[in-house]
Protein backbone atom coordinates (compact mmCIF):
# COMPACT_ATOMS: atom_id res chain seq x y z
CA UNK A 1 0.00 0.00 0.00
CA UNK A 2 1.12 3.40 -0.88
CA UNK A 3 0.54 4.71 2.34
CA UNK A 4 3.02 2.76 4.09
CA UNK A 5 5.69 4.40 2.14
CA UNK A 6 4.79 8.16 2.85
CA UNK A 7 8.31 10.30 4.06
CA UNK A 8 7.44 10.90 6.56
CA UNK A 9 8.76 14.31 6.71
CA UNK A 10 9.45 17.48 8.97
CA UNK A 11 8.86 20.80 7.10
CA UNK A 12 6.16 22.29 5.37
CA UNK A 13 7.79 22.16 2.34
CA UNK A 14 8.71 18.80 2.15
CA UNK A 15 5.44 17.09 3.15
CA UNK A 16 3.50 19.15 0.32
CA UNK A 17 6.23 17.67 -1.75
CA UNK A 18 5.55 14.25 -0.47
CA UNK A 19 1.91 14.48 -1.25
CA UNK A 20 2.86 15.44 -4.88
CA UNK A 21 4.58 12.64 -5.30
CA UNK A 22 2.46 10.54 -3.74
CA UNK A 23 -0.45 11.59 -5.58
CA UNK A 24 1.15 11.21 -8.69
CA UNK A 25 2.18 7.64 -8.18
CA UNK A 26 -1.36 6.78 -6.91
CA UNK A 27 -2.90 8.11 -9.89
CA UNK A 28 -0.51 5.54 -12.06
CA UNK A 29 -1.18 3.17 -9.87
CA UNK A 30 -4.94 2.83 -9.06
CA UNK A 31 -6.89 5.96 -11.50
CA UNK A 32 -9.53 3.86 -13.47
CA UNK A 33 -9.01 0.66 -12.86
CA UNK A 34 -12.26 -1.50 -12.04
CA UNK A 35 -12.68 -4.32 -9.19
CA UNK A 36 -13.44 -7.41 -10.46
CA UNK A 37 -16.45 -9.67 -10.09
CA UNK A 38 -18.56 -5.92 -9.62
CA UNK A 39 -19.92 -3.48 -12.13
CA UNK A 40 -18.05 -0.67 -12.15
CA UNK A 41 -18.97 3.02 -14.19
CA UNK A 42 -18.13 6.41 -14.26
CA UNK A 43 -19.59 9.66 -14.04
CA UNK A 44 -19.35 13.63 -14.07
CA UNK A 45 -21.67 15.22 -12.04
CA UNK A 46 -22.15 19.18 -11.87
CA UNK A 47 -20.83 21.44 -8.92
CA UNK A 48 -22.70 24.84 -9.29
CA UNK A 49 -19.78 26.57 -11.24
CA UNK A 50 -20.30 24.41 -13.35
CA UNK A 51 -17.07 22.73 -12.76
CA UNK A 52 -17.34 18.98 -12.89
CA UNK A 53 -16.93 15.78 -10.00
CA UNK A 54 -15.82 12.78 -10.95
CA UNK A 55 -17.80 9.95 -9.51
CA UNK A 56 -16.76 6.13 -9.18
CA UNK A 57 -20.08 3.92 -8.84
CA UNK A 58 -19.90 0.37 -7.74
CA UNK A 59 -22.60 -2.11 -7.94
CA UNK A 60 -23.27 -6.15 -7.61
CA UNK A 61 -23.44 -7.78 -11.04
CA UNK A 62 -27.18 -8.66 -12.22
CA UNK A 63 -28.29 -5.92 -9.60
CA UNK A 64 -32.38 -6.54 -9.68
CA UNK A 65 -33.57 -4.64 -6.44
CA UNK A 66 -32.72 -1.32 -4.75
CA UNK A 67 -30.27 -1.87 -2.08
CA UNK A 68 -28.94 0.34 0.74
CA UNK A 69 -26.49 3.11 -0.89
CA UNK A 70 -23.39 4.37 0.25
CA UNK A 71 -21.51 7.46 0.06
CA UNK A 72 -17.91 5.97 0.15
CA UNK A 73 -15.01 8.84 0.59
CA UNK A 74 -11.56 7.84 0.69
CA UNK A 75 -8.73 8.74 2.96
CA UNK A 76 -5.29 10.43 2.11
CA UNK A 77 -4.66 12.76 5.17
CA UNK A 78 -7.02 15.04 2.32
CA UNK A 79 -4.16 15.41 0.06
CA UNK A 80 -3.79 12.54 -2.18
CA UNK A 81 -5.49 9.56 -2.84
CA UNK A 82 -8.20 8.67 -5.57
CA UNK A 83 -11.30 6.59 -5.12
CA UNK A 84 -10.02 3.31 -7.07
CA UNK A 85 -7.48 3.23 -4.12
CA UNK A 86 -10.81 1.89 -1.86
CA UNK A 87 -11.63 -0.89 -3.88
CA UNK A 88 -10.86 -3.93 -2.20
CA UNK A 89 -13.64 -2.26 0.47
CA UNK A 90 -16.16 -1.94 -2.63
CA UNK A 91 -15.73 -5.86 -3.06
CA UNK A 92 -15.95 -6.73 0.70
CA UNK A 93 -18.97 -4.57 1.40
CA UNK A 94 -21.13 -5.48 -1.49
CA UNK A 95 -20.00 -9.26 -0.24
CA UNK A 96 -21.54 -8.75 2.75
CA UNK A 97 -25.13 -7.55 2.07
CA UNK A 98 -25.33 -6.21 -1.24
CA UNK A 99 -25.27 -2.58 -2.22
CA UNK A 100 -24.45 0.30 -4.09
CA UNK A 101 -20.99 2.53 -3.96
CA UNK A 102 -20.51 5.89 -4.82
CA UNK A 103 -17.04 7.25 -4.81
CA UNK A 104 -16.55 11.02 -5.23
CA UNK A 105 -12.50 11.89 -6.66
CA UNK A 106 -12.92 14.87 -4.29
CA UNK A 107 -10.45 18.29 -4.59
CA UNK A 108 -7.45 17.43 -2.66
CA UNK A 109 -6.53 19.91 -0.40
CA UNK A 110 -2.60 20.59 -2.56
CA UNK A 111 -4.80 22.12 -5.06
CA UNK A 112 -7.73 23.69 -2.92
CA UNK A 113 -7.96 24.06 0.76
CA UNK A 114 -11.57 22.98 2.83
CA UNK A 115 -14.23 23.74 1.77
CA UNK A 116 -13.81 22.16 -1.08
CA UNK A 117 -13.25 18.57 -0.45
CA UNK A 118 -16.05 18.71 2.04
CA UNK A 119 -18.49 20.62 -0.47
CA UNK A 120 -18.05 18.11 -3.14
CA UNK A 121 -18.61 15.03 -0.44
CA UNK A 122 -22.01 16.77 0.46
CA UNK A 123 -22.54 17.72 -3.82
CA UNK A 124 -22.37 13.57 -4.59
CA UNK A 125 -24.52 12.77 -1.29
CA UNK A 126 -26.97 14.92 -2.73
CA UNK A 127 -26.73 13.26 -6.49
CA UNK A 128 -27.06 9.92 -4.93
CA UNK A 129 -30.11 11.09 -3.43
CA UNK A 130 -31.64 12.46 -6.21
CA UNK A 131 -30.81 9.63 -8.42
CA UNK A 132 -31.18 6.63 -5.84
CA UNK A 133 -33.86 4.98 -8.39
CA UNK A 134 -32.40 4.67 -11.58
CA UNK A 135 -29.08 3.70 -9.26
CA UNK A 136 -31.00 0.94 -8.01
CA UNK A 137 -30.58 2.71 -4.37
CA UNK A 138 -33.32 2.44 -1.64
CA UNK A 139 -33.19 5.61 -0.15
CA UNK A 140 -34.58 5.14 3.11
CA UNK A 141 -30.80 3.46 3.19
CA UNK A 142 -28.49 6.13 2.49
CA UNK A 143 -25.20 5.57 4.19
CA UNK A 144 -21.78 6.96 4.02
CA UNK A 145 -18.43 6.03 5.36
CA UNK A 146 -14.69 6.32 4.88
CA UNK A 147 -10.93 5.90 6.29
CA UNK A 148 -8.71 8.15 8.26
CA UNK A 149 -9.40 11.73 6.21
CA UNK A 150 -12.82 10.11 4.20
CA UNK A 151 -13.71 9.36 7.95
CA UNK A 152 -13.27 12.76 8.83
CA UNK A 153 -15.49 13.84 5.98
CA UNK A 154 -17.89 11.67 6.64
CA UNK A 155 -18.12 12.33 10.41
CA UNK A 156 -18.26 15.72 8.99
CA UNK A 157 -20.97 15.73 6.19
CA UNK A 158 -23.59 13.12 9.26
CA UNK A 159 -23.41 16.85 10.63
CA UNK A 160 -23.68 19.18 7.98
CA UNK A 161 -26.99 16.54 6.66
CA UNK A 162 -28.92 17.01 9.95
CA UNK A 163 -28.43 20.69 10.70
CA UNK A 164 -29.43 21.22 6.42
CA UNK A 165 -32.25 18.96 6.80
CA UNK A 166 -32.08 18.06 3.14
CA UNK A 167 -31.13 14.32 3.23
CA UNK A 168 -31.16 11.17 6.20
CA UNK A 169 -28.14 9.64 6.36
CA UNK A 170 -29.22 6.19 7.78
CA UNK A 171 -25.76 5.09 9.19
CA UNK A 172 -22.27 5.74 8.89
CA UNK A 173 -18.60 4.27 9.16
CA UNK A 174 -16.01 6.57 9.81
CA UNK A 175 -12.85 4.71 10.14
CA UNK A 176 -9.94 6.05 12.13
CA UNK A 177 -11.42 9.33 11.30
CA UNK A 178 -9.26 12.50 10.98
CA UNK A 179 -11.18 14.72 12.84
CA UNK A 180 -9.39 17.33 14.65
CA UNK A 181 -7.26 20.11 14.10
CA UNK A 182 -5.70 21.01 17.24
CA UNK A 183 -3.71 17.89 18.02
CA UNK A 184 -4.27 18.66 22.04
CA UNK A 185 -4.72 14.87 22.97
CA UNK A 186 -2.13 12.64 24.45
CA UNK A 187 -2.28 10.58 21.46
CA UNK A 188 -1.82 13.81 18.79
CA UNK A 189 1.19 15.07 20.42
CA UNK A 190 4.69 14.01 20.02
CA UNK A 191 3.72 10.60 18.35
CA UNK A 192 6.24 9.04 16.04
CA UNK A 193 4.16 5.55 15.28
CA UNK A 194 4.14 4.28 11.52
CA UNK A 195 2.68 5.76 8.45
CA UNK A 196 1.29 8.70 10.31
CA UNK A 197 2.89 11.12 12.91
CA UNK A 198 2.65 14.54 14.93
CA UNK A 199 4.29 16.05 11.92
CA UNK A 200 2.64 14.71 8.84
CA UNK A 201 -0.75 14.73 10.83
CA UNK A 202 0.16 18.95 11.71
CA UNK A 203 1.19 19.56 7.99
CA UNK A 204 -1.89 18.42 6.56
CA UNK A 205 -4.41 19.57 8.74
CA UNK A 206 -2.48 22.76 7.89
CA UNK A 207 -2.57 22.12 3.99
CA UNK A 208 -6.59 21.46 4.44
CA UNK A 209 -7.47 24.47 6.46
CA UNK A 210 -5.59 26.81 4.72
CA UNK A 211 -6.38 29.88 5.70
CA UNK A 212 -8.44 28.65 8.30
CA UNK A 213 -5.64 27.27 9.61
CA UNK A 214 -4.85 28.48 13.67
CA UNK A 215 -8.43 30.59 13.57
CA UNK A 216 -11.89 29.45 14.75
CA UNK A 217 -12.13 26.23 12.41
CA UNK A 218 -15.90 25.29 11.92
CA UNK A 219 -17.09 21.63 13.10
CA UNK A 220 -17.67 20.92 9.26
CA UNK A 221 -13.93 20.97 8.70
CA UNK A 222 -13.15 19.19 11.84
CA UNK A 223 -16.05 17.65 13.24
CA UNK A 224 -14.20 17.10 16.89
CA UNK A 225 -15.09 20.68 17.18
CA UNK A 226 -19.00 19.74 17.11
CA UNK A 227 -20.61 20.47 20.55
CA UNK A 228 -24.07 19.00 19.96
CA UNK A 229 -24.10 15.32 18.64
CA UNK A 230 -27.69 14.68 19.09
CA UNK A 231 -29.52 12.97 16.55
CA UNK A 232 -26.88 12.11 14.29
CA UNK A 233 -26.66 8.30 12.73
CA UNK A 234 -25.81 4.97 14.15
CA UNK A 235 -21.90 4.61 13.66
CA UNK A 236 -19.56 2.26 13.60
CA UNK A 237 -15.80 2.90 14.21
CA UNK A 238 -12.31 1.22 15.09
CA UNK A 239 -9.06 2.71 15.60
CA UNK A 240 -5.26 1.40 16.64
CA UNK A 241 -4.09 2.20 19.94
CA UNK A 242 -0.39 3.75 18.88
CA UNK A 243 -2.02 6.06 15.92
CA UNK A 244 -2.93 9.43 16.43
CA UNK A 245 -5.94 9.64 15.84
CA UNK A 246 -6.45 7.40 18.90
CA UNK A 247 -7.96 9.52 21.59
CA UNK A 248 -9.53 11.99 19.15
CA UNK A 249 -12.12 8.57 18.18
CA UNK A 250 -12.53 8.03 21.40
CA UNK A 251 -13.99 11.64 22.52
CA UNK A 252 -15.98 11.41 19.15
CA UNK A 253 -17.75 7.51 20.37
CA UNK A 254 -17.98 8.78 23.53
CA UNK A 255 -19.72 12.55 22.59
CA UNK A 256 -21.95 10.38 19.78
CA UNK A 257 -23.21 7.82 22.88
CA UNK A 258 -23.48 10.62 25.66
CA UNK A 259 -25.91 11.91 22.89
CA UNK A 260 -27.41 8.80 23.19
CA UNK A 261 -26.45 7.61 19.58
CA UNK A 262 -25.73 3.74 18.91
CA UNK A 263 -21.99 3.20 18.34
CA UNK A 264 -20.32 0.05 17.69
CA UNK A 265 -16.76 0.42 18.68
CA UNK A 266 -13.36 -1.44 18.95
CA UNK A 267 -9.57 -0.26 19.46
CA UNK A 268 -6.44 -2.52 18.58
CA UNK A 269 -4.14 -3.02 20.37
CA UNK A 270 -0.69 -2.83 18.84
CA UNK A 271 -2.34 -1.21 15.69
CA UNK A 272 -0.85 1.76 13.80
CA UNK A 273 -2.76 4.34 11.38
CA UNK A 274 -4.27 2.38 8.53
CA UNK A 275 -3.41 -1.18 9.26
CA UNK A 276 -6.43 -3.05 7.95
CA UNK A 277 -4.97 -1.59 4.33
CA UNK A 278 -1.79 -1.94 4.64
CA UNK A 279 -1.56 -5.53 6.35
CA UNK A 280 -4.85 -6.89 5.09
CA UNK A 281 -3.73 -10.62 6.02
CA UNK A 282 -2.96 -9.87 9.37
CA UNK A 283 -4.98 -11.47 12.33
CA UNK A 284 -5.71 -8.09 13.25
CA UNK A 285 -6.82 -6.59 10.46
CA UNK A 286 -8.75 -9.81 9.81
CA UNK A 287 -10.51 -8.86 12.99
CA UNK A 288 -11.29 -5.08 12.46
CA UNK A 289 -12.90 -6.29 8.99
CA UNK A 290 -14.92 -8.91 10.28
CA UNK A 291 -15.99 -5.72 13.48
CA UNK A 292 -16.57 -3.67 10.40
CA UNK A 293 -18.61 -6.40 7.84
CA UNK A 294 -20.54 -7.57 11.11
CA UNK A 295 -21.97 -4.05 11.67
CA UNK A 296 -22.69 -2.80 8.13
CA UNK A 297 -24.92 -6.09 7.73
CA UNK A 298 -26.92 -5.29 10.81
CA UNK A 299 -27.60 -1.57 9.50
CA UNK A 300 -28.10 -2.85 6.02
CA UNK A 301 -30.67 -5.07 7.48
CA UNK A 302 -32.66 -3.10 10.18
CA UNK A 303 -30.75 0.59 9.66
CA UNK A 304 -33.68 3.14 7.57
CA UNK A 305 -33.82 7.02 7.42
CA UNK A 306 -36.82 8.51 5.39
CA UNK A 307 -36.31 11.26 2.89
CA UNK A 308 -38.31 14.39 3.08
CA UNK A 309 -40.12 14.46 0.60
CA UNK A 310 -39.83 17.29 -2.02
CA UNK A 311 -36.51 17.63 -4.18
CA UNK A 312 -32.92 18.82 -3.60
CA UNK A 313 -32.48 21.79 -5.32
Amino acid sequence: MLLSRLVQKSTEEKFIQSMQNSKKQMDKTFKGKDVEGLECSEVWISRKDASKIRVRIYKPLHLEKEVPGILWIHGGGYAQGVPEMSGKMYKKLIETSECVIVAPDYRLSIDAPYPAAFEDCYEVLLWMKTHAKELGIRDSQLMAGGESAGGGLTAALTLYARDKGEVNIAFQMPLYPMIDDRMLTESARENNAYVWNSDTNRWAWKLYLGALSGKEVPAYAAAARETDYRNLPPTVTFVGDIEPFRDETIRYVENLRNARVSVDFKMFKGAYHGFDIIHPQAKISQEATEFLMSSFKHAAENLFAEQKEGSVE
